[in-house]
């Protein structure tokens, strides 16, 4: 790396810790509710430039048709685009993405990247929701600002708790993976545990910096409170239903216990994934 590369780069993740995060994200999340139609259609033929946005996959194919850039974002995909892998053994991905790490949780810690990891246990926010995962298997699905945003079930279950998890707000890349300590289990973020065929399953959606929000289909969009906050559930989601959405983009990190799961193995680090691809099989 040349000596520039390495100066911005350092330049980028001491900039992560001046800039005022939360307040940053609620400006942004302001513009991007806006349904005045010269604000939200600036910022989305803004962004569709900028990002190569795909709406001939969408079900709205029209950028101007969508009332907030909000709504643009979060936009639902035609029918029959993604197929969710039906056999019954399948895991598949929650989102369309790109898979950060995959791979065992090894000694309580989840590889985040290079030099990097964190515990399941402030992952999940909780050391008794967390245990049944210790030693078990993860799979981090990072959505770029192009992607599709809403995030579904790798495997049918039960939700039983939602509990979000207060934190800071880091961007999400490759460079804060391999240079922020436990980026993820230091992000806000909203944890969802399940009951399944194969035992306890979560799913966590991570925020990141400019995020305007998180929303799940039990809790609706989450409102930061700047505490832990527990909630209980009984239900029942299928295999590629609808779990959750970002306001902008992040991350979902999918848990499952010790021996219960199979991961593909041509899946590794930065392989492209799309929602319903199937990611791994039970054992």
């Amino acid at each position: 790396m040349s000596f520039t590369s390495r100066l911005k780069k350092e330049l980028f993740i001491k900039a992560q810790n001046l800039v005022p995060q939360h307040q940053l994200s609620r400006v942004v999340g302001k513009v991007a509710a806006s349904e005045n139609p010269v604000v939200k259609t600036a910022v989305i033929q803004a962004f569709k430039t900028k990002y190569g946005v795909d709406l001939s996959i969408a079900e709205q194919n029209n950028a101007l048709k969508y009332k907030s850039f909000n709504d643009f974002f979060t936009r639902a995909l035609k029918d029959g685009v993604r197929l969710v892998d039906e056999n019954a053994d399948s895991i598949v991905s929650p989102a369309d993405g790109a898979i950060s790490q995959i791979g065992k949780i090894t000694a309580g810690e989840v590889f985040q990247a290079k030099g990097q990891s964190f515990s399941v246990e402030k992952l999940i926010g909780d050391p008794q929701l967390a245990q049944p995962f210790q030693e078990g298997e993860f799979a981090t699905v990072y959505l770029s600002p192009r992607d599709y945003h809403r995030v579904h079930m790798p495997f049918s279950g039960t939700l039983t708790e939602t509990l979000y998890v207060p934190g800071e707000l880091f961007s999400v890349n490759q460079v804060t993976a391999e240079n922020v300590p436990g980026l993820f289990a230091r992000n806000e973020r909203m944890v969802c545990l399940f009951d399944t065929e194969l035992g306890r399953m979560a799913v966590v959606l991570v925020g990141a910096m400019i995020v305007a929000g998180i929303e799940t289909v039990a809790t609706g969009k989450v409102k930061p409170s700047g505490r832990i906050e527990l909630q209980h559930h009984q239900l029942k989601l299928e295999k590629g239903a609808e779990l959750g959405r970002f306001y902008l983009g992040s991350t979902a990190v999918i848990l499952f216990e010790k021996d219960k799961v199979e991961w593909e193995k041509r899946f590794k680090a930065e392989s492209v994934v799309v929602m319903g691809e199937r990611m791994g099989h039970t054992i």
